[in-house]
């Protein structure tokens, strides 16, 4: 195995806040809808909001790295191995197969990963956006002149969102554990380097 530098530090630090920001407004969400009490409402509300902005701006500054550091390519699709990549997760993986994408600092994403990124990035993390700040702000006249009968559809569609990122933070943690140990590639998201074949 040979190490490579794969991560940058702001990287790792996004990854991590971002992880840590939306398990938060899991939790809390959760709670604003009743399905447990652990802050109190109004304390999970606030938390939820206050996290929301955080994300909001992390996000932001994201955007600016990746533009500034041109690593926006990583997200371009290809169909490329698209084939070869479902295969290998749908069967090669469990055989021991090699990875059918070599992973480097200026290609770290596989076809499928690129497809599910661009889909987070471009339509889901803007639509969780837009309707969350309808139902944060319905009730202001000044930014949204709205009734709560008219939030009905942006809030189904808030929570309908969260879930499918939600799904979509498990199937990560999954697909962290599939490296060549169950820890290498946490580790890597951790330090920035990862271990890969000769």
């Amino acid at each position: 195995m040979k190490k490579v530098y794969m991560y940058a530090r702001f990287e790792r630090l996004w990854h991590w806040l971002q992880a840590l920001l939306i398990l938060t407004l899991i939790l809390t969400g959760f709670e604003v809808h009743g399905t447990w009490k652990i802050f109190g409402f109004e304390d999970a509300v606030t938390i939820h909001n206050f996290c929301a902005w955080s994300l909001f701006y992390l996000y932001l500054s994201a955007i600016l790295w990746h533009f500034t550091t041109k690593n926006w390519r990583q997200y371009i699709p290809t169909t490329d191995h698209l084939i070869d990549q479902v295969k290998y997760y749908m069967i090669g993986i469990f055989k021991g197969e090699p990875h059918p994408v070599e992973k480097t600092p200026e290609n770290k994403m596989n076809p499928l990963q690129r497809l599910t990124y661009l889909g987070l990035v471009t339509v889901l993390i803007p639509a969780q956006i837009i309707t969350g700040f309808l139902y944060m702000y319905y009730g202001d006249k000044d930014a949204f002149l709205g009734t709560t009968e008219t939030l009905v559809a942006p809030a189904i569609l808030h929570t309908a969102i969260a879930f499918l990122i939600f799904a979509f933070v498990i199937g990560h943690v999954y697909m962290t554990t599939t490296g060549h140990t169950v820890f290498a590639n946490i580790k890597a998201m951790i330090t920035g380097w990862e271990e890969e074949p000769e």
